[in-house]
């Protein structure tokens, strides 16, 4: 079941209700080359139990310090597709490093990106611990 979240543009960009079953083993994949492994087990099963939250595209962004991939990125460009033909995105997965003051994108930057492209202050369903 998908969840339509109406963006300031009127373009509504779909999302689904939960968190792809896919997307905790990229996140894992993405989270052991910065944690220890011991400790990503943790996160990654506290990620599964999180509840859904919602923040804006550029917060999202401005927490993680990353910068905007270009839309000619072909994974961007396939979740713009997906934005256009009205298909509904996975939610992102966040992790809050505090030891760093900043927020891990875990899974979904790719999908942060394509959305930042359409509205920056579009409400972007997470899970985050």
């Amino acid at each position: 079941m998908a969840k339509d979240v109406p963006n300031v543009k009127g373009m509504e960009i779909r999302w689904l209700s939960d968190v792809e079953e896919q997307d905790y083993p990229a996140a894992e994949s993405y989270l052991r080359i910065i944690y220890m492994p011991d400790k990503v087990d943790g996160m990654v099963a506290a990620l599964r139990k999180a509840p859904m939250v919602q923040f804006k595209a550029k917060d999202i962004f401005r927490a993680s310090q990353l910068s905007l991939l270009g839309i000619s990125n072909s994974h961007i460009e396939n979740d713009r597709a997906k934005i256009l033909a009205g298909k509904p995105l996975s939610p992102l997965l966040l992790v809050r490093d505090s030891l760093n003051g900043k927020v891990v994108i875990a899974d979904g930057y790719h999908r942060l990106c394509a959305i930042y492209g359409f509205n920056e202050d579009a409400l972007i369903p997470c899970k985050i611990i």
